[in-house]
This record gives structure tokens, sequence and C-alpha cells, in this order.
């Protein structure tokens, strides 16, 4: 059975060693780190020393889903408007060995219901590229909607330009499920 729970520091030397190559690192963060490869040093660094202050502390969740095997996964929440109303996934991953087996729908289940019940946002907001399909079709699949835009925005890296398809979920829609 999956389950989330806050990051820990200990969860990083799983995280950053699902990671295999840098265009799979750049679709998990785009440019949030300068360099690649990156160590559990890095990635503890960056969420204490990124989100540092208690302001930012109160808007910032890294979250750890793990079942009897152990850490499979990752996601942070951050709320993105001072209401603490829309609330943005990002940093979503999987152990690459388990991937394709549902984890990632089953994370983000647990990751919506927790936003509802314990944060209460009322939106869920995310980024994905458009050359990740597999991401695109996990979040679909767990009733994210794209939106569409008057001004797309792309990464520039790795000799490439990335478009970022927004997507919503929203809870007047119907976001959490009745079970």
């Amino acid at each position: 059975m999956l389950r989330l729970r806050p990051y820990k520091n200990c969860d990083a030397k799983y995280i950053v060693s699902w990671i295999k190559e840098e265009v799979s690192f750049r679709k998990w963060c785009s440019d949030r780190y300068e360099t690649y490869p990156i160590t559990p040093e890095d990635m503890n660094r960056k969420y204490v020393d990124g989100n540092g202050d208690c302001e930012e502390e109160e808007n910032f969740y890294p979250m750890t889903a793990f079942d009897e095997s152990g850490v499979v996964g990752h996601l942070i929440l951050r709320f993105t408007d001072p209401e603490k109303k829309i609330l943005r996934f990002g940093f979503v991953i999987v152990d690459d060995a388990k991937r394709g087996r549902g984890y990632g729908k089953e994370m983000l289940q647990l990751a919506i219901k927790y936003a509802s019940e314990i944060l209460k946002a009322e939106k869920i907001t995310l980024g994905v590229f458009e050359n990740n399909p597999a991401a695109h079709a996990c979040y679909k699949a767990v009733g994210f909607k794209d939106i569409a835009s008057d001004k797309p925005w792309y990464y520039r890296g790795l000799g490439e330009a990335w478009k970022v398809i927004e997507m919503e979920l929203l809870r007047e829609c119907g976001y959490v499920s009745e079970e």
C-alpha cells in the first residue's frame, strides 16, 4: 500500500539515484538546479536554503511516497498565492525501476487528497513538458486538464526549447473523490 509523508533529508539519496541522464533530470526540475548531476546534499540544501524563511516554510511541502519496499516517489506542493487557495505540484518523480506500475497515479491521488483535505486548496496546478507524454498522460488520468495559454512558456536548455503544458485541477469540478 502506498503512503505519503513529509520529505526527510535521508530520502534525497534515493530520489537523485532515479535520474540517470540530464534530459530526464531537466524534465524533472527544469532550470531549478544549475548543474547536473546533483547530490543528495544539493537537494537537501535547495529545500532548506531555498526555502528557509518562515513565510516560505508555511507554503512549501516536500513529500515522499513509500510502500513496504521503501521510498518510491517524491513531489513538492507549494502555495502560489497569499490566500493559500492555489497549490502547485512540482518535482514529481517515481523510482525509475517502478515506473509504469501505477505508482505515479497513486502518489498523485494521495497528494490531491492531502491538498484538499489538509491544505484546503481550491485549485492545483502543475506544468509538464510537451516532450514528456508519459507524465502528461498520468496527470490527465488523475483529472488534471490542460489550460490554454496565449503566452506559452518554454524551457531553453540542452540546445532545445521545450514547451510547457500548464494543467489544473479545480475543487469545484469535483477533484476530490467520494470513496
